[in-house]
């Protein structure tokens, strides 16, 4: 079984040089699961904090199933536990301190039946990087267009 994508984030990638990408589980509830799997779900504005060794998603948005009986706790931008090894959130932790980079969530889909996060660490564009990266994309559109 191949990997099915659920949503990206499209404007890391803007914002941030990705450096490393780590896959991550998620600690979910039946009808988030049932809301993943119909797409509403967005990353927009979400985050990666790690507090007492052990790694969340804050702000990433679920929205709750429509069919489901009301469950207690379920919010739709609760904090979401992260699975991970303690040697990796530990080396994550590290670099994040150390080397002053940024943990951003990519995308999120279902690999072999099972929710994943891909996970990307990041450092921050200047607004001239950014710049050239809008100058890159324009050239592109123009050179597969032919209108030079």
């Amino acid at each position: 079984m191949g990997e099915m994508i659920i949503a990206q984030n499209k404007k890391a990638y803007f914002n941030y040089e990705i450096l490393e990408k780590i896959e991550a589980g998620l600690v979910l509830s039946g009808p988030e699961i049932k809301s993943i799997r119909a797409r509403d779900v967005s990353l927009e504005g979400s985050f990666i904090l790690i507090r007492k060794d052990e790694c969340f998603i804050l702000n990433m948005h679920i929205k709750k199933y429509e069919y489901a009986n009301y469950v207690a706790g379920i919010e739709e931008d609760r904090t979401r536990k992260l699975l991970l090894h303690r040697k990796q959130i530990k080396r994550l932790e590290e670099e994040v301190k150390l080397k002053k980079l940024a943990l951003i969530p990519l995308k999120l889909y279902f690999k072999d039946g099972l929710v994943k996060l891909e996970i990307g660490l990041g450092k921050g564009k200047k607004l001239y990087d950014k710049r050239e990266t809008i100058k890159k994309r324009d050239l592109e559109r123009k050179i597969k267009t032919n209108k030079y």
